[in-house]
């Protein structure tokens, strides 16, 4: 959840030198020719059921496809602190749709830590809004003409990465983290071609500095392998709607990024806001007794059940 937060702030140069469909596509093109061996059905793995394969897709069109549009389509109208407020709503919709879909029971740390996350929001909200700094692309996409439009999108990506962890807690089930990371990007791919297309036809790639292009290497590999295969290997040991209050890590560190590389402003209220989000990781992830704690218990749906009790 931290890289995440990292590229989501970081997104913002690429978003100024690409346009964000072109960019989506790219970035799935990019992790795709990384990771065509992670592809394979490991030996020991069943066939996937047709539900399997529904939440295959389900995972990348909200988790991936979805959620980089919105998320970048709204960095590109609002400041990487602003997206950071926002996004630290993931933990309490996470804890929610677990709640709702796969029956886990919330217990009353993670609930407590879940209204420190929730009012690390309230502070950010009370916090006066700093604009960019000097960096080129605080002025891509009409940034702050339509705060109100990015704002939005970025609470739509909310949306987005919270079905992404639910739905990813049923998938390590049933796949490894590896396939699981391979075939939501290439679902990603798929979708995002036609867009892709459509922009690269007209685009001047000559016109990119060549940095942008090692930073796009990057923000493709850190997006698409390494933070899905280590949300996904995380998932398949901690309940999801405790997991969720991980991505507090996302608003802290999408914030951080802002202000230390985008040259934007950090008030002492918001400083607050995101200790107060950091104290609900401490109290979701501290050690409970010995024979487990309320938790650590996950109630999954009854056909995840009997392929646990294998």
């Amino acid at each position: 959840m931290s890289l995440v937060g990292c590229y989501v702030a970081l997104s913002k140069p690429l978003v100024a030198a690409f346009p964000v469909l072109l960019l989506a596509w790219l970035r799935f093109g990019i992790a795709a020719l990384a990771m065509p061996h992670w592809l394979r059905k490991p030996p020991g793995e069943p066939p996937m059921t047709s539900r399997t394969r529904g939440l295959v897709f389900l995972e990348s069109f909200l988790g991936n496809f979805l959620f980089s549009i919105c998320m970048l389509f709204g960095v590109s109208l609002t400041s990487a602190v602003s997206a950071g407020v926002i996004m630290a709503a993931i933990p309490a919709v996470v804890a929610i749709i677990s709640w709702v879909f796969l029956r886990e029971r919330i217990s009353g740390r993670v609930m407590l830590a879940i209204v420190c996350a929730a009012l690390g929001i309230g502070l950010l909200a009370l916090a006066p809004s700093h604009g960019g700094g000097a960096h080129p692309a605080s002025s891509a996409g009409g940034m702050g003409a339509l705060p109100w439009l990015g704002n939005t999108l970025v609470f739509c990506a909310v949306l987005c990465e919270a079905s992404y962890a639910v739905i990813g807690k049923s998938l390590t089930g049933k796949l490894g983290p590896r396939r699981i990371s391979s075939l939501i990007n290439l679902w990603g791919f798929v979708l995002s071609t036609p867009f892709g297309i459509w922009f690269a036809l007209s685009f001047d790639f000559a016109a990119v500095p060549l940095p942008y292009w090692g930073f796009l290497v990057l923000y493709a590999l850190a997006a698409s392998i390494w933070t899905v295969w280590l949300w996904m290997t995380g998932l398949r040991s901690v309940p999801a709607s405790q997991a969720g209050v991980f991505t507090v890590m996302l608003p802290v560190s999408a914030a951080l990024v802002g202000v230390l590389a985008l040259g934007e402003k950090l008030s002492s209220l918001q400083m607050l806001a995101f200790a107060a989000a950091l104290l609900g990781v401490v109290l979701a992830t501290w050690p409970g007794r010995r024979g487990g704690s309320p938790s650590s218990v996950s109630l999954l749906l009854p056909s995840e059940k009997n392929n646990n009790s294998q």
